[in-house]
């Protein structure tokens, strides 16, 4: 009788933990997708994870925005726990620079939200927006349930059919995986920062598009 292989078991024993941990990102994913999904239908607070160029602008967008608690900036989507930004700009860790948007689906809608994403950034250029280039910039929408993956593909049937871009919309849909919040200082960075450099000539002008194009949506001071 042949003896099994001694060598093969490390092998064994590597591939047994990583279908256990892709098993359990999977449970926890439905768990908070289920919660997310009762949120939206009892009325509390619920969340969007949305990725569209350097967080910077996104965060500064959706903080302007009527029915918006917080938004949190951060990465998520990739392979490396509690990554910094260095290693999400060197681009080896596959996150992607996001936010989480906290927000009254009594006072806004999923689907005003996603509005808002998609006018104030580049949908048709998954890499790359503007100066800013490489996985980390993806146009991604983060899904944490059935309903919020039903939205977001309708939302992108009807840009589709309304021609809204001269290109195809790229956007990413991708499975809700755990957001990792970037360092303090990214936070809130426009609202602290609005003369630096970048602010003034990327932030301010995605912040502008935004009230002018969704006056209504507009935060009231």
């Amino acid at each position: 009788m042949s003896s099994f292989p001694r060598n093969l078991i490390p092998r064994i024993v590597a591939t047994l933990a990583i279908v256990t941990a892709s098993v359990g990102s999977i449970a926890t994913a439905q768990s908070e997708g289920s919660a997310n999904s009762d949120a939206l239908s009892q009325g509390k607070e619920a969340v969007a994870t949305l990725a569209g160029g350097c967080f910077w602008c996104t965060e500064a967008v959706f903080e302007n925005m009527e029915g918006v608690n917080d938004v949190v900036s951060g990465y998520i989507g990739g392979q490396v726990p509690n990554p910094t930004y260095e290693q999400v700009c060197g681009k080896l860790t596959g996150h992607a620079e996001a936010v989480e948007v906290y927000y009254d689906p009594t006072k806004v809608t999923y689907e005003e939200i996603l509005k808002v994403f998609f006018k104030t950034h580049d949908p048709t250029t998954l890499n790359k927006q503007g100066a800013d280039e490489g996985p980390q910039y993806r146009s991604s929408i983060f899904i944490h349930s059935a309903e919020q993956k039903q939205i977001a593909e309708r939302v992108i049937k009807e840009l589709t059919d309304a021609h809204e871009y001269r290109k195809p919309i790229v956007t990413q849909l991708e499975v809700a995986t755990e957001f990792y919040p970037a360092e303090e200082y990214h936070q809130d960075y426009y609202r602290r920062n609005p003369t630096a450099g970048y602010c003034r000539a990327v932030v301010a002008t995605k912040v502008k598009k935004f009230k002018n194009v969704f006056p209504e949506k507009v935060k009231q001071e």
